[in-house]
C-alpha cells in the first residue's frame, strides 16, 4: 500500500451494503457544512486500507444525475487529496474504519467551500477517536 501518492482505487470504496447498514444504526458523526461524515470502526480484515470511503448525494435535493455526479466527483477529489494526513494519524494504530460521506446543502457548493469541509471533518474525525482512544 503506497499512502504518498494521492490515489483512490477500488480497494478503498465502501461496497458492502451490511457495512453501510451498520454505519447508518451506530449513527457516529461528524459534521462540517456542507457535508457530514457517519463512520463506524470496523473489523479487522483483509482489505490493508485502514478507511474505506463511500458518498452519497440525495436525489430528494439534486433531480438531475448530472448534478449528483458533479458534486461526487468534487466530494470524492476532496477525499483523496487530504486523506493523506487521515492516513499517516491512523497509521500506528491497528484500527480500521468505514466512512460514509453525506452532501447536505440544497445548493451546488464551490470544489474550494467542499474542500474546506472535508479536511475540517477529517481533522474533527480525528480528534474524535483520540478523545475515544484515549478515555479508554
Amino acid at each position: 500500500m503506497n499512502t504518498t501518492r494521492n490515489t483512490f482505487k477500488k480497494e478503498e470504496r465502501l461496497k458492502s451494503r451490511k457495512l453501510i447498514q451498520n454505519i447508518f444504526s451506530k449513527n457516529e458523526t461528524v459534521k462540517a457544512y456542507p457535508l457530514r461524515l457517519l463512520w463506524i470502526e470496523r473489523e479487522q480484515d483483509d482489505n490493508d486500507y485502514p478507511v474505506l470511503f463511500s458518498l452519497s448525494v440525495p436525489k430528494r435535493k439534486f433531480k438531475k444525475a448530472v448534478h449528483r455526479n458533479w458534486l461526487r466527483r468534487r466530494i470524492r477529489e476532496a477525499y483523496r487529496l487530504n486523506k493523506a494526513d487521515l492516513y499517516k494519524a491512523l497509521e500506528g494504530d491497528n484500527r480500521k474504519f468505514a466512512f460514509m460521506v453525506i452532501y447536505t446543502s440544497t445548493e451546488a457548493m464551490s470544489y474550494q467551500e467542499i474542500e474546506r469541509a472535508m479536511r475540517k471533518i477529517l481533522k474533527r474525525f480525528r480528534q474524535s477517536i483520540e478523545e475515544k482512544h484515549s478515555s479508554i
